[in-house]
This record gives structure tokens, sequence and C-alpha cells, in this order.
């Protein structure tokens, strides 16, 4: 396991109420000449005034149906714990394995890391294949901390580290090759160090729970259709639309590479949700077979599963994406890479509001509830994202 911090004093975090007045309040005379009530006194007033100078971070950690006044502020500097909470789980399995953990050490910062006060965490899909055991073989090794979506504060930076900075509200998918040796300590936790390089600064019309449930899925989403060779004047056809890289496909292809007709499929009771996202074709899978239409796409991007569906739709000379099951030609797999330069680049169209997060209605899960949000995603019905919020 990796060191310890230094420092054993936990970061405080609470609620911000309207601005204190600054105190006007100056020793005029000797605190020799005080009594001791007084001086008891002056003692306090003096602790809060140093208490002040504390470097405070505003956090808008508020979910989109609260109200802006719900802030939370966080000290940073040199209260950063050795200890922290997180969920583990010591052995591959259900959902059960996982435990709730107080005493898990903060992991230690490397030259190109930072160290992220972790505000939201997200769920994906690989989040529980990996801890059923399906990547054992390139895993890193147990007990571990799940979770690789974050979005938080940057409280302590790497030697090298060169554009980031304490203070800086950051999100991003904090394991750079999802099945090679991912991270031992993940985002579950009150901390988690993570490369510069797969970070950017959140945009600044998102709070940090629709941060959370970003970087994996957009980042899968943008790569499968850079591969595909995708471009504007093209055709695609979306399966699982609804899910949490389906849903930013279909954005993507409309609003940033300028799609010609987007087909996506989904449940009955999620047509209208397709349209509202740019879906020109809204196909209900459990009364139409997507494969026996006439009409043939540029693109298909497979994100549940279909392949040897999606093959007798593609055109010829056509890509099918596929991120799970069998694979047929043409179709083509892959495992996105994290890059926070992608997150940059995309940047733009979130905070014009072209590109929307979608956080399943019945987000955030609280972190008491880890297992419970593991459970939900996993029965495969959650529309966007289940992310987990507040973070201790």
């Amino acid at each position: 396991m990796e060191a310890l911090l230094s420092s054993t004093t936990p970061i405080q975090t609470h609620r911000l109420s309207s601005p204190n007045p600054r105190s006007s309040l100056r020793p005029t005379f000797s605190p020799s000449s005080l009594s001791i009530s007084d001086r008891r006194s002056r003692g306090r007033i003096g602790r809060r005034i140093q208490a002040r100078k504390r470097p405070l971070l505003r956090v808008s950690a508020a979910s989109p149906q609260s109200t802006p006044s719900s802030v939370e502020t966080i000290s940073t500097g040199s209260e950063i714990p050795s200890k922290m909470k997180a969920w583990v789980y010591d052995e591959y399995g259900a959902a059960s394995v996982l435990r709730f953990d107080e005493g898990v050490s903060v992991p230690e910062v490397k030259e190109d890391q930072v160290l992220v006060k972790v505000v939201a965490a997200a769920l994906n899909p690989v989040d529980f294949k990996r801890r059923q055991g399906k990547f054992k073989a390139t895993d890193s090794p147990l007990p571990t901390v799940p979770g690789y979506d974050v979005a938080g504060i940057v409280v302590k930076v790497g030697s090298q580290v060169q554009n980031l900075k304490e203070g800086d509200e950051v999100y991003g998918d904090i394991n750079e090759k999802a099945l090679e040796n991912p991270k031992q300590f993940g985002s579950l936790a009150e901390y988690t160090a993570v490369e510069e390089k797969l970070l950017a600064i959140k945009p600044k019309n998102l709070d940090f729970i629709q941060a959370a449930g970003l970087p994996l899925a957009i980042e899968t989403a943008y790569e499968g259709l850079e591969k595909a060779g995708f471009s504007a004047g093209k055709s695609i056809l979306v399966l699982g639309g609804a899910g949490g890289v389906g849903s930013l496909v279909i954005q993507l292809a409309k609003q940033v590479y300028g799609a010609s007709k987007v087909a996506a499929t989904s449940s009955t009771g999620k047509l209208e949700f397709l349209k509202s996202l740019g879906a020109d074709l809204p196909i209900d899978y459990t009364k139409e077979n997507f494969e026996e239409l006439p009409e043939k796409f540029d693109v298909v991007y497979d994100a549940v599963g279909q392949c040897e569906k999606a093959v007798k739709v593609v055109k010829e000379g056509g890509s099918v994406v596929v991120l799970t099951g069998p694979v047929s030609p043409p179709g083509f797999r892959f495992v996105v890479t994290s890059d926070g330069a992608a997150l940059t680049k995309l940047n733009p169209f979130l905070e014009s509001g072209k590109v929307k997060p979608i956080v399943d209605p019945k987000a955030p899960f609280p972190f008491s509830q880890v297992i419970e949000a593991f459970s939900y995603l996993e029965t495969g019905r959650a529309t966007g994202k289940v992310v987990v919020h507040p973070i201790p």
C-alpha cells in the first residue's frame, strides 16, 4: 500500500451562510492587563479570525434540482488526513462484497499526479464487471477501492504538474486504460490520486454531480465516433440510445459532428427522451426489429452487444462500433483511453449547452448507498448515469 501523507487533521466541510462582516477588533492594550475571562474571550476571537485566513474553496455540489444557494466549502492546504472513508472489496463477486471502511490510507501523490478531494463519483458497467472478476488477469491487487469517474477539487499537486493547481475544480476518468492495471484506489473514496493528463477543468455551467457522470461515457462516445471515421453529413444508428454512452453518442453525432440523420433504439417509455437528445428516428426495440429497417447507416454504434444484428443495417464500407459482446465484421471493438485533452476539447459544447450530461432520475445516491447504486446499475435500466454524491 502506498505511503501515507504526513498530516492527520481532517478536512472540514460545512454549509455557507451569509458572509460574516470582517472583524474590526484590534487589541489596544497588552494581554497582561486582561482578566482571565477577557483573555479567553479574546483567544476565541483570535482563533475565529485565524480560521478566516484558511484557504476556502466554493464547491457547487448541488443536484440539478437543488437551489443555487446549496454550496459547500472545503478547506485545503495542510489539512489532508492520512486516513479516509472509502468503499472497498477484498474479493471478487456480487455487490455484497463491497464494504465501507473508515481507515483506508489516503494515496500518495506521484510527481505527475494531483490529489483530488472527491465531491461526486459515477458508476459505469466496467466498475461492476471489474468487481465480478472479469478482468482479474490485468487488474491491480486486492483490496480495491472501485470507481473510474470523478469530479472534485485539487488539494495537492506533484512536482511535475504544470497546468493544474490547488483549488482547481476538475473532472475525469482516473484510469488511462480501463482494463490494464486500473488504480487500486479509485474514486469511491474521500480522496483519489490521478495523473494530470487524465483530468480537465470542470465546465463552469455544470455542478459536480453532472460533471462526475461524464468522463468515461463521453470519452467512449467520442473515441468510438473518431475510430469509425464519423463526420458531417453521415448517418448513424445508436443501439442503447438512452444509456450512459448512447445518450452522449446521439448528442455528439448531432451537435459536434453534424450528422445528417441519427436513429436510436430504446424501450417504449424512453422514446421521447431519445427525441429530446436529438434523435431523428427513435426506435422501440420492444416492437420493432431494427435489423429489418430498409434504411442503411454509415455507422452503427452498438452499446448493448447486438453486433450480429447491427452489421445488417450498416452501409457497404461503413463501420460498426462495438462496446460489448461478440464482434462480427465489419464491426470492431475498442476500449477507451482516458484523455483529459479530449474532455477539454469537448468542454465548449458542454458549456454552450449543446451537449448535456444525463443523470439518472434516481441519482444521486448518497455515499452510504453505494451497494444500492451498483445494484441499480446492474439492472440495465438506468437512464444516463448513476452518480454518487455527496462524498464525506
